[in-house]
């Protein structure tokens, strides 16, 4: 069950709603997560990994505002990759500029960066 595989740093200053949200996005990124796969229920997956169920909601919630999940009545939350790939870019546009402003504040280079999202891209590829 991918919800075992979940790591939550309880002494993080991240939100740990984001957390989740976050491990879940990168399953799907490195498809240990596919496109139709269940998640486990709020109540078990709050279980699972310790945290409360309201916590939980609000990770999937987040996810289902994103277009990476679906909740359907009978199986769940549901994997659900967006296809809508023009909102998709302007949408990682919007959050790549202020990435990118606190890079530049920090005297991290172009050349840094490309050689970073290289490094990391590299990580989803087959």
């Amino acid at each position: 069950m991918y919800c075992e595989r979940i790591q939550i740093d309880f002494n993080s200053d991240e939100a740990l709603y984001i957390q989740l949200r976050n491990q879940i996005i990168l399953g799907i990124a490195t498809s240990r997560l596919q496109e139709g796969d269940t998640l486990p229920s709020v109540r078990q997956m709050a279980e699972t990994i310790g945290i409360n169920m309201h916590t939980v909601n609000k990770a999937y919630s987040v996810l289902r505002q994103e277009g990476l999940l679906c909740i359907d009545r009978r199986r769940g939350a549901v994997i659900r990759i967006n296809a809508d790939k023009l909102y998709a870019m302007e949408e990682l546009q919007m959050e790549l500029r202020v990435i990118l402003a606190k890079a530049v504040c920090k005297n991290i280079t172009k050349e840094e960066v490309h050689q970073m999202v290289d490094r990391i891209y590299s990580e989803y590829e087959e």
